[in-house]
């Protein structure tokens, strides 16, 4: 397995020891989403590499940037990403815990929490049983997700997330019985001729008009769109 890490503009992220690698999903949510309100405190669900957590310290001054991360090969590997980064500076932080057990114990509230959280079907089955733990929903359902960050987002905060086309209504509905409702929804698209494969969604605790739109990521094979580049273009080399 190669060792080489995954550079970024400002960063560098090593993935061979984690079972889910980097992957467009995570990347489109770090770039989409919202940091105007200039968080203090941000916290990262299940951040794999750390990626997240990694754009967050890029894209925002925020003095603490916690990561979560429950699998023991990716935990070690995120805290080392986290460590190196060139912006850390005693802001980032990876804790070796189930996010379960996290809310219970940690008086910390979080001005944005981002998750790409793990879902999983027969379908997505592969060969390989850390990636499929990795991706498998029943690991952090997504009612103990919501509840959690229920309990841990401030009153004015922001959740962050992104969620399969087919799965983001029930999404909704789950999330608006923990109280958070959706202040903007992006529909992602890999070209203009196919469906739609995932949605990327902001929620809050304030009930107001929700805001939709539709991102396409290639016109064709790497010939990608204007609104993809400029999402991403701080942070992939070739863009």
């Amino acid at each position: 397995m190669s060792k080489i890490p995954f550079r970024f503009k400002q960063f560098e992220v090593h993935q061979d020891r984690c079972a889910m690698k980097i992957g467009t999903a995570s990347v489109l949510l770090g770039a989409w989403t919202k940091v105007s309100s200039n968080p203090c405190s941000i916290l990262d669900v299940g951040a794999g590499t750390g990626i997240l957590a990694l754009m967050m310290g890029q894209r925002t001054s925020a003095q603490i940037i916690h990561a979560i991360e429950v699998e023991p090969d990716a935990y070690e590997q995120c805290f080392e990403n986290l460590e190196n980064a060139p912006f850390n500076e005693g802001r980032l932080f990876c804790f070796h815990v189930d996010f379960r057990e996290f809310v219970v114990e940690m008086d910390q509230q979080y001005d944005l929490i981002i998750s790409n959280p793990p879902f999983f079907s027969e379908t997505t089955a592969s060969p390989d049983p850390k990636r499929d733990q990795a991706r498998r929903e029943v690991s952090l359902p997504y009612e103990d997700l919501l509840h959690g960050v229920s309990f841990l987002l401030t009153p004015q905060g922001y959740f962050n997330t992104i969620i399969p086309y087919k799965e983001h209504l029930r999404f909704i509905e789950l999330a608006e019985e923990e109280g958070l409702y959706p202040s903007r929804l992006t529909y992602v698209k890999g070209t203009p001729t196919t469906e739609v494969k995932m949605v990327l969604m902001e929620f809050s605790f304030f009930k107001i008009s929700t805001l939709s739109n539709e991102l396409v990521i290639e016109l064709q094979r790497h010939v990608y769109t204007q609104q993809y580049i400029d999402l991403t273009k701080d942070f992939y080399l070739q863009m």
